[in-house]
C-alpha cells in the first residue's frame, strides 16, 4: 500500500495514477475535501491531521512501502514530517510540488515571509484583501489594527478555517467565503465590492487561481504582494504526475528485487 499524503488539486490525479499502476493506496488529507478520484478503486481514504511519530505508526499499521507526498506547496511541516516518517520507516520518499507560474506584471511585489507580506500590503494605506488561506493570518489582523486599514480575507466556508480567523484577530465581518480557484471577475467583483486596494497572495501556482488573481489586480490597477514558496526540503522533487509515477514504479520493483 502506498501512503499518499495530499490535499491538492493534484492529489486526485496522483490516487488514481497509483491505483492504475496496481498499487493500493491511502489517502491522508487534513480535511474532507474532494479529491475526485471518483470510484477509483484501491484509494481508500483518512482524514485528520498526523505529526511525524504519528505517520510512522501509520506507515507500520497499514504495511506501508512508500509514500508520496502532495501536500500543499506551503506545507512546510506537512512535508518534513511525511519526509521524516518514510526515512525512519526506511522506505521511499517521492515529493510533488506544483508547478509554479512566471507572473510578468510590474506591480507584484515577491516577499519571504507572511510578516514581511503584511508590513508591504499595509504600507499602500489602502484596504487589503487578503487571498492566502486561513492560516497565518495573525500578523496581517496585527498590522491592520496598528495602521487602521481595513482588511478582508477570503477563506474556505468550514468550521476550522473560520475558527482560525477568530483565532488570528479577524471579525466575522472581515471575514468572506467561497472555494476557489476564482476567476479574474469574480475577483474583480470581490475587489470592487470591498474597495480593495491591495491583494496578498501566495505563488500556489495554476491550481490556486494565482493568475487570475493577478489579472483582477492589473484590471484594478492595484499592486499584488506575494509570498514566495518555502523550501520544499532535500531531494528530488516532481513537478509532473507522470514523471512521479514512473519514479514510485521504479523505486518499489527495485526495492522488491533487494528483498528477492
Amino acid at each position: 500500500m502506498i501512503l499518499l499524503v495530499g490535499g491538492t488539486a493534484e492529489t486526485g490525479s496522483l490516487g488514481a495514477g497509483i491505483a492504475a499502476l496496481g498499487y493500493r493506496t491511502l489517502a491522508l488529507t487534513a480535511t474532507d475535501t474532494e479529491l475526485n478520484t471518483g470510484q477509483t478503486a484501491g484509494v481508500e481514504r483518512r482524514v485528520g491531521r498526523l505529526d511525524k511519530d504519528g505517520m510512522v505508526r501509520l506507515i507500520k499499521e497499514r504495511g506501508i512501502s512508500a509514500v508520496v507526498d502532495a501536500s500543499h506547496p506551503y506545507a512546510a511541516q506537512v512535508r518534513a514530517n511525511a519526509r521524516a516518517a518514510a526515512v525512519e520507516s526506511r522506505i521511499p520518499y517521492l515529493t510533488y510540488v506544483r508547478p509554479a507560474q512566471d507572473h510578468d506584471y510590474d506591480q507584484l511585489f515577491r516577499v519571504d515571509s507572511h510578516e514581511a507580506a503584511a508590513e508591504l500590503a499595509f504600507s499602500f494605506g489602502a484596504p487589503t484583501l487578503l487571498a492566502t488561506g486561513s492560516r497565518n493570518i495573525t500578523p496581517y489582523a496585527r498590522m491592520a489594527r496598528r495602521t487602521g486599514q481595513k482588511i478582508i480575507a477570503r477563506v474556505l466556508d468550514n468550521p476550522e478555517s473560520l475558527d482560525a480567523c477568530r483565532m488570528g484577530g479577524l471579525s466575522d465581518d472581515e471575514v468572506i467565503t467561497g472555494r476557489g480557484p476564482f476567476t479574474v471577475e469574480q475577483n474583480l467583483l470581490t475587489i470592487g465590492e470591498h474597495a480593495i486596494g491591495v491583494l496578498v497572495t501566495k505563488d500556489s501556482g495554476a491550481a490556486g487561481g494565482v493568475m487570475e488573481k493577478i489579472e483582477a489586480a492589473r484590471s484594478a490597477g492595484i499592486p499584488v504582494v506575494m509570498v514566495d514558496r518555502p523550501d520544499h526540503g532535500p531531494g528530488e522533487a516532481f513537478d509532473d504526475i507522470g514523471g512521479l509515477l514512473a519514479a514510485l514504479k521504479s523505486a518499489l520493483e527495485g526495492a522488491q528485487g533487494d528483498r528477492s
